[in-house]
């Protein structure tokens, strides 16, 4: 299995900390807004940004919440065993609240697409925007398009993108790992 890193943990750092200046220039602010982080690797990155804007906005108050759309996916009966599903955990509503929904990498669209259903139990947003670490353009199959972006990569198919925290107990980074074709069985 090739493996290539994009990131190390200093890139990394130095990325989440432009993302959160993007965020406050483009908002001219914080006001009405809010973070919410996609289960369940995109809240290790909104728990970061989030606490990146609360550093450089000290006086802000800033709700944030984390959001599973594992039973909203288009997808989740295709699988051979029961799901589990993650916490969701937002305990204020979005009414009139522009939505910086966060995840880890954004590839085909569809957890997005999940994600934006079910949002809406929570309330009608004013606006929502997406914050991603890594976009995989080639494989996009809805049209989402994040606000804001760490990297853009082109990878095929049989490569992953695989993006590690040291809240998980690894090294902070970013690979990219290809995965061989399987050989077929000989005959």
């Amino acid at each position: 299995m090739a493996e290539r890193l994009l990131f190390d943990g200093t890139r990394l750092s130095l990325t989440l900390e432009r993302l959160a200046w993007q965020v406050i220039e483009n908002r001219l602010g914080t006001q009405n807004l809010c973070l919410i982080g996609l289960q369940p690797r995109g809240v290790y990155l909104a728990r970061r940004i989030h606490n990146l804007l609360q550093e450089l906005l000290p006086d802000a108050q800033i709700p944030y919440g984390e959001l599973d759309a594992t039973f909203y996916r288009d997808d989740f009966r295709r699988g051979k065993g029961p799901l589990v599903p993650n916490a969701t955990r937002i305990d204020f509503l979005l009414e009139n609240r522009t939505v910086l929904l966060v995840d880890d990498v954004l590839y085909t669209g569809r957890t997005i697409r999940a994600a934006l259903d079910a949002l809406l139990a929570f309330g009608r947003p004013e606006a929502v925007q997406l914050l991603v670490l890594i976009d995989r353009r080639w494989k996009r199959e809805l049209p989402i398009q994040a606000t804001y972006v760490g990297l853009e990569v082109d990878t095929p198919s049989d490569e992953r993108v695989l993006v590690s925290w040291s809240e998980t107990g690894a090294p902070d980074g970013v690979r990219i790992v290809a995965h061989p074709t399987p050989t077929p069985p000989a005959t």
